[in-house]
């Protein structure tokens, strides 16, 4: 059975759940957009409710401008299962009429409805799954990578940390397509600069107990521990490195799927010294918070939206100017002409301020290498991070020279 709501323009109604809507006339005149994403797992709170307040407010700020295009969010929970996510998102286009899917973690959801959206030719904008192979040997004309990607954090954080001496890395690894992309994506980084992998451990997603990883990592002696992993496994994975005693023993953490909701999860006193990247801060500039105090009102006290968040406000946005420039029918009749208007549009939003969607689907813009503060110099709950560099747009993402996606073959 289906779990998911639905909103209508800047409305909410209830949609029953597992009931099956069968498209109608009218659906002609409206913009159907499907968020699938995990509500009630691990990933909850790095994807999930958030997600959706920024998709939300995304089509309200857009339908309050333009009263004249219709516009509907239906919600999806994968429950972090590609056959669930995948059939989710079939019955979505077959039978419910929808137009578009956004957020689409994780990666092997996003990896396995990649034909099902060719087929259909509708729209997939990919905010939270971070597999670099979606603008590599998974990219598709109907596909939009859009936050983040795995070699944007590796490159940003292997080259930043082998600078300041972590020389010998040893990873701890989320047993699934994200963690295995983000590994392969550091060593590289690490070993163009000198470092080494002294060893791996994997794990699988929501492991009860972290011990016997954590303490292999230690046993190696490694200048730096790399979490592939995200959400709850980086939590737990943080709190246990304090039980051990691994994370005032010298040796430096790395998050490769960090994000803002976790540092806030775990806490500043556990999570301080972590380094991470984020294409998104909410305190970054006047931009981000002026886009904070709008979503404020619809989020829980206390919660501050990350980069994959984000995403679903900017990339619906986007693609919702694109829809206002070639009117509804013309949108809804074909993905793929959609996205390459959407693509000849530059892109800025108050999320991640100009930028690009490039020929291999992947959106463009800074990222950002961040350290969770010490708690003692935090002036808010909000205020999680000291800002270490800054990469711009142009270095930010992997050379589409590099990257083999089939689309720069045509």
């Amino acid at each position: 059975m289906l779990n998911r709501r639905k909103f209508v323009g800047a409305g909410l109604s209830a949609l029953v759940a597992g009931k099956v809507r069968v498209a109608s006339a009218q659906d002609a005149n409206t913009i159907k957009i499907g968020l699938i994403t995990d509500m009630s797992g691990i990933y909850k709170d790095s994807e999930g409710p958030a997600s959706v307040a920024c998709a939300t407010l995304a089509i309200q700020e857009f339908t309050a401008a333009n009263q004249q295009v219709n516009v509907e969010l239906i919600v999806g929970d994968h429950q972090n299962k590609a056959d669930i996510g995948v059939g989710i998102i079939r019955e979505w286009f077959d039978r419910q009429g929808v137009d578009i899917i956004t957020d689409v973690g994780n990666s092997a959801v996003a990896l396995g409805a990649r034909t099902i959206v060719e087929e259909r030719d509708k729209i997939s904008i990919v905010t939270s799954a971070g597999s670099s192979d979606l603008t590599g040997k998974g990219c598709s004309p109907n596909q939009l990578h859009w936050s983040y990607d795995t070699w944007c954090l590796a490159h940003s954080i292997a080259t930043a940390i082998s600078q300041f001496g972590g020389k010998r890395w040893f990873f701890v690894t989320a047993d699934y397509a994200f963690g295995h992309a983000a590994q392969k994506d550091v060593t590289r980084f690490v070993e163009a600069a000198g470092g080494t992998v002294i060893g791996s451990v994997a794990h699988p997603p929501g492991a009860s107990d972290y011990a016997s990883f954590l303490l292999q990592a230690q046993a190696a002696k490694p200048d730096v521990i790399v979490f592939a992993n995200a959400g709850a496994d980086l939590t737990n994975c943080m709190r246990q490195s304090q039980e051990f005693g691994i994370a005032t023993s010298g040796i430096r953490f790395v998050a490769m799927g960090g994000f803002i909701t976790d540092i806030l999860g775990m806490g500043l006193p556990v999570a301080k010294g972590l380094s991470l990247t984020e294409t998104f801060y909410w305190d970054l500039n006047d931009r981000t918070r002026a886009f904070m105090k709008r979503l404020q009102p619809s989020l829980p006290e206390g919660v501050f939206p990350n980069m994959s968040h984000a995403g679903n406000y900017s990339g619906l946005s986007h693609y919702l100017k694109a829809v206002k420039q070639l009117g509804v029918t013309r949108a809804k009749a074909s993905g793929r002409y959609t996205i390459d208007t959407m693509k000849k549009m530059p892109t800025d939003d108050d999320c991640f301020g100009p930028g690009s969607i490039r020929a291999d689907v992947r959106k463009i813009h800074p990222a950002y290498l961040l350290a969770a503060k010490d708690p003692s110099d935090s002036k808010g709950r909000g205020d999680a991070y000291d800002l270490l560099a800054t990469i711009p747009a142009e270095q930010a993402f992997r050379p589409m020279s590099e990257g083999g996606c089939p689309l720069m073959k045509t």
